[in-house]
């Protein structure tokens, strides 16, 4: 059953405080959700409603239950690959070819309506809320977060750099620097609404870069680390740096006798889980056709 229930015995360092202070310091809520529990309820103290500026007595038992919520996505039977899953959180190795979220131009066979068949033949129950978003096709980790408190604490990590996202690209042309980090802005192309480019004045976006291989074909294999999270940012740096991703019909060109799609894989995932505090690190291993795609160049 995913969490929905959060407990708390009072201790006497902490029996003066309000009820919202103690949900604050012990379990990290967001302002957003407080405000939620304030509306809708959800707050006992040993089995009773209590009001949020009420304070407590040692060995009171506060329990709070996370408002219900559930999504209507229509289920599709579009394979789902977990790597981890627990009543917070789910964490799914994202195929190719696949949008995260429907949108005006892809109503449905999304990754949304498969995890949707994945909890209705798993019979689970929660909301769908992305914390974070890969391109079409782009592959990799694609996270889950199961009730609004994951999704605020993971969001506020990202937000904060806590999150440490690392990603696999195969790019055309040997890089020369061993390593390096690009820090240009990045903002939509004046005549394109879906194009992205480097520009003066646009959003503050930083790469850092490490190349793991050079090929004599004219390739190279590189890891890199996001700062920040701009739409297309990989692959726009790289573009702009003479390294398009391979593949990428939109900042480079066409390898379709290579790979059927850019060449860009998000590997693995660094946080805190959102509930336990403990430092969590999730990897998703190259796919299929990347790994074609290091033997044709190799």
């Amino acid at each position: 059953m995913e969490k929905e229930k959060f407990e708390y015995i009072i201790k006497k360092s902490d029996a003066e405080l309000p009820v919202k202070e103690l949900l604050k310091r012990n379990f990290g809520f967001s302002s957003r959700l407080m405000a939620k529990l304030k509306v809708h309820g959800g707050v006992e103290r040993n089995g009773s409603p209590v009001k949020m500026y009420e304070k407590s007595l040692p060995g009171d038992r506060i329990t709070v239950m996370l408002p219900k919520e559930r999504s209507a996505f229509i289920p599709e039977n579009i394979p789902i690959s977990v790597v981890y899953e627990d009543d917070d959180l789910l964490i799914i190795n994202k195929q190719p070819g696949y949008v995260v979220h429907p949108t005006k131009g892809h109503p449905c066979h999304t990754i949304a309506n498969g995890v949707m068949n994945y909890m209705i033949k798993q019979d689970k129950h929660f909301k769908i809320r992305f914390i974070n978003r890969l391109d079409m096709d782009t592959s990799g980790l694609l996270v889950v977060a199961k009730n609004s408190h994951s999704q605020d604490d993971f969001s506020k990590q990202m937000s904060e750099n806590a999150v440490i996202k690392k990603y696999i690209a195969i790019v055309k042309g040997v890089m020369e620097e061993d390593e390096g980090t690009i820090d240009l802005p990045i903002d939509k192309e004046q005549e394109d609404q879906l194009k992205r480019a480097v520009r003066e004045g646009g959003y503050p976006s930083v790469t850092h870069y490490k190349v793991l291989n050079r090929f004599s074909k004219g390739y190279t294999m590189v890891e890199l680390v996001l700062e920040t999270g701009r739409t297309h940012q990989i692959r726009v740096h790289l573009s702009h740096l003479g390294y398009p991703v391979v593949g990428d019909v939109l900042y480079g060109q066409a390898a379709v006798w290579l790979i059927e799609r850019q060449a860009l894989h998000a590997e693995s995932l660094s946080f805190l889980h959102p509930v336990t505090k403990k430092r969590m690190e999730v990897t998703a291993p190259l796919p299929e056709d990347m790994l074609k795609l290091l033997e044709k160049i190799g």
